[in-house]
């Protein structure tokens, strides 16, 4: 194959590596044939100079028409930034991850700090840990929360960690943080969050231990009946198996609601 090039979202230009695809469609748990397959297709569809957001279309194109959750567990990253265009959805899936590992947790809740008000985005309590967590929610992957969102958190966890008994404060977002951010959160005990980082307990680890892929993951449902569920309440795979109502909510029939669940339990690696 003649040596080719990718252009990355920030414009740089890299040498197309299969063995970056095939991690990620190992991290999404494809099977083995069908990564061979995805990749030898990806690799006969790409030209020099191509946007790495054009390889994973291709790839995703390529899963959804052989094995839909497959195409559901790789495209989490760009699901994820379909929860918006707000950030309450990605809030709530944040509480919810918190909720798994056995926190009690609040969403959008207003404290009064020494000095200020502020909206604490997700309070999370168990034993003698009481965590305040800011969740960053950015529309495009390009966008990274920089040093001044770290700053930013910090300064409100300071005014607000001695009334109310903050023990931790966390960063957490649906992108990647600047090196500067990291180096400031390490510095000051802050935990940061974000795609791909850190190594162990990254967002997509977080998300994937928990089990809580998001419907926008889901193929089977159209984007009115997405966006109702969001405005419902309805953010992850696992609320759609947990409230009676979540079809009711979208307006979703039986023969469809069969074609989901059934969608839901290959996303999810597992029967329901």
């Amino acid at each position: 194959m003649t040596e080719l090039y990718v252009t990355k979202l920030s414009g740089e230009r890299e040498q197309f590596s299969e063995q970056k695809l095939r991690n990620a469609l190992e991290h999404a748990a494809v099977v083995p044939h069908l990564i061979d397959e995805t990749v030898e297709y990806v690799k006969t569809h790409i030209r020099d100079g191509i946007p790495t957001s054009e390889i994973y279309r291709l790839a995703f194109s390529h899963l959804h028409s052989k094995e839909q959750g497959s195409a559901g567990r790789y495209g989490l990253r760009k699901a994820i930034m379909e929860l918006g265009p707000d950030g309450h959805p990605f809030e709530d899936l944040v509480g919810q991850v918190f909720k798994v590992q056995g926190f009690s947790v609040e969403t959008s809740v207003v404290l009064s700090g020494k000095c200020v008000q502020h909206e604490v985005d997700v309070v999370a309590v168990k034993g003698d840990r009481k965590i305040m967590v800011e969740c960053k929610f950015h529309h495009a992957q390009e966008i990274k929360s920089d040093v001044k969102v770290a700053l930013y958190v910090q300064a409100r966890f300071e005014d607000l960690k001695d009334i109310h008994g903050f023990t931790e404060v966390w960063l957490v977002t649906n992108t990647k943080l600047s090196y500067d951010a990291i180096q400031y959160a390490r510095c000051s005990g802050m935990h940061a969050v974000g795609w791909s980082y850190p190594k162990e307990g990254s967002l997509q680890h977080l998300v994937e231990q928990a089990e809580l892929h998001p419907i926008t993951c889901l193929q089977s449902v159209t984007t009115a009946q997405r966006r109702l569920w969001l405005d419902g309440g309805i953010i992850t795979c696992k609320d759609v198996q947990e409230k009676p109502n979540a079809f009711l909510i979208a307006n979703i029939q039986e023969k469809q609601r069969i074609k989901i669940l059934a969608e839901i339990a290959m996303v999810c690696g597992k029967n329901i």
